[in-house]
């Protein structure tokens, strides 16, 4: 139960083997192993194999990323499956807070538009906002504790029917139409699912006031790209603020990149460097808790897919 493979093999970074040590284990060849900590973010197909290969005494495995949307068609039933949910979640909430700011404050505008003295001042207070927050995860409960200082008004949007401790009311996906039109900033911070694919499409992107801000630090087909060109274009929307897109990375000569009220960030809500440390820390305390016998952090969910 102390032996683990890191693979695909030859390409684990020291960090990884040296996570495992210090949880253990032993890291040892996959056909050897009783755990396997996959380190490719996209090869379902390599993954596939080696459990078409090995998968009859491999008993747990673990992702690399909070999101699993490559390996979905891979889980099963046979084995615990564990991700890197929750993992990333501080510097995840950090940059939808200051997508938020930068929106409120009117930054993009400020660095697309002429000179202020031609056009006066704009900008308005976070404090005491009306903020839905789509997502229950560790995202949200960062941001909801970031975000508590400025007084908002919040609502969680979420699969289940149960209340976050944390937020001022909590609804269902399928009530999610009706809290649209009240809020000044909506946060996307939600697994990507079939449900959620293009939940924000030009229907509900006009049930935002054109003063609202929608910030997107989840999976960039959450959101209808080119609705929300015509919902920003069109002054429906008041602005966006996206860490993710859709495509990705969005083509040179796309029309977000030159939109005053857009503000777009690579991917980097998470980086290499923030990573390291937090997944390390991950690794280490579920190859503990596999050779304690102890709950893994992070299942993976296989019937919902995340």
């Amino acid at each position: 139960m102390d032996h683990v493979a890191v693979g695909p093999e030859g390409t684990a970074p020291e960090w990884m083997v040296e996570a495992v040590v210090d949880g253990g284990a032993t890291v040892v060849p996959l056909d050897r192993a009783d755990a396997l900590l996959w380190t490719h973010p996209d090869d379902p197909a390599g993954l596939t194999e080696a459990l078409a290969e090995h998968g009859d005494h491999l008993r747990w495995v673990q992702l690399p990323w909070a999101g699993v949307e490559p390996y979905v068609g891979v889980l099963d039933d046979d084995r615990l499956w564990t991700c890197g949910k929750g993992v990333y979640a501080e510097p995840v909430a950090e940059l939808a807070l200051t997508l938020s700011l930068a929106g409120f404050r009117g930054l993009p505008t400020y660095l697309h538009d002429a000179p202020l003295s031609e056009r006066g001042t704009i900008g308005r207070n976070l404090h005491g906002a009306g903020i839905v927050v789509v997502g229950a995860g560790g995202i949200t409960d960062a941001f909801l504790r970031m975000v508590a200082p400025f007084d908002p008004v919040t609502t969680v949007v979420r699969r289940r029917d149960v209340p976050h401790p944390a937020a001022d009311r909590t609804i269902t996906l399928k009530q999610v139409d009706a809290v649209l039109p009240g809020a000044d900033l909506v946060v996307v911070a939600c697994a990507l699912t079939p449900e959620t694919t293009g939940l924000f499409d030009a229907r509900r992107l006009a049930l935002l006031g054109e003063h609202t801000w929608l910030v997107n630090v989840a999976r960039g087909a959450h959101v209808v790209t080119d609705d929300l060109v015509a919902a920003l274009r069109s002054g429906g929307l008041g602005g966006a603020g996206l860490d993710v897109t859709d495509p990705e990375p969005l083509p040179a000569d796309y029309p977000l990149w030159s939109a005053p009220n857009c503000v777009i960030t690579p991917h980097v809500g998470n980086t290499p460097a923030m990573a390291r440390p937090l997944l390390a820390l991950r690794i280490r305390m579920n190859v503990a808790r596999w050779i304690a016998g102890e709950p893994l952090v992070g299942p993976v969910d296989v019937a919902a897919g995340y």
